[in-house]
């Protein structure tokens, strides 16, 4: 099920894509006598229930219910399907195919680091540029959206704490990246976390372990790669976070790039104001912003 946070006259909801038409999920739960939180957030920490909940109030909906609380999607404005996480999670050199082009080794234990909220943005919103950023990267990654609180979780059981997964973009200054030799300022700017346009639950995603990474600047193929080449899979990143952190609902994991990142090209090539990067994942979706 895609689950999505969206805008339509001027008031925000959350809820299913189903054949391009926005179902808001509170709404379709008031005939069923259920009272949902207003907040995705919010509902996504219910947590296992969360799901069941949206299984069945797709399986229950009455073509009265549609008509009544469903909008077209070309006439609501998706948002950041996470606008508030408690913590953004990011990997490093987690592809094979990345490290290599990079010249690096890949690491014995995942890499990991922290990008800040306020990075966040939605579809269609700009990745601002600020004028003294000279060499501005993109980076197509799936994310992991945590549903539950865990803490020293076993690989194998990693999958019960997942809620979902979407598309990221782990924009990144490089100069400053690589002169800091840390990632933290490079990637925190105001803006250079887009994420969406949706969530696409766990349950109709089973298989992450070789779904398809795409990335395009102004309609030129840069990252063509799959989730097969990361070093680290999901249920493995999910087991070594926990050991170190308490992972809580709504946490973002951005599992980290392939190869074709602007800065590893010959010559580099970095983006500029107007260029329009569109990421896409198989079995998720297409996440587009402009440079501004």
């Amino acid at each position: 099920m895609k689950i999505a946070r969206y805008r339509y006259k001027q008031k925000e909801y959350y809820g299913i894509i189903d054949e391009h038409r926005l179902l808001s999920l509170p709404d379709l739960a008031k005939p069923l006598w259920r009272k949902l939180p207003s907040r995705l957030e919010d509902f996504i920490a219910l947590g296992d229930q969360s799901i069941e909940i949206v299984g069945r109030l797709h399986t229950n909906i009455r073509d009265s219910d549609v008509a009544t609380f469903s909008v077209p999607e070309n006439e609501a404005s998706l948002l950041a399907p996470i606008l508030n996480p408690p913590k953004i999670i990011c990997l490093g050199l987690n592809y094979l195919d990345h490290a290599a082009e990079t010249g690096k080794t890949v690491p014995k234990e995942p890499i990991f680091f922290m990008k800040p909220r306020t990075a966040i943005i939605g579809p269609d919103e700009k990745i601002v540029k600020p004028d003294f950023v000279r060499e501005l990267d993109y980076e197509g990654e799936l994310a992991v959206i945590v549903g539950k609180r865990a803490k020293n979780v076993s690989a194998s059981e990693a999958g019960k704490y997942v809620f979902g997964y979407t598309v990221f973009n782990d924009v990144s200054a490089r100069e400053i990246q690589f002169g800091d030799k840390q990632w933290t300022r490079g990637k925190s700017f105001d803006t250079f976390a887009p994420i969406g346009p949706w969530i696409v639950t766990k349950d109709q995603l089973t298989n992450t372990d070789d779904l398809a990474v795409r990335t395009w600047v102004n309609g030129e193929l840069r990252q063509n790669s799959s989730t097969r080449n990361m070093a680290f899979k999901i249920d493995e990143i999910i087991h070594q976070l926990s050991r170190v952190m308490t992972l809580e609902p709504c946490d973002v994991i951005a599992t980290g790039t392939p190869a074709g990142v602007g800065f590893a090209m010959t010559p580099p090539r970095f983006l500029k104001p107007g260029d329009v990067v569109r990421i896409e994942i198989e079995g998720i979706g297409v996440l587009e912003n402009q440079v501004a």
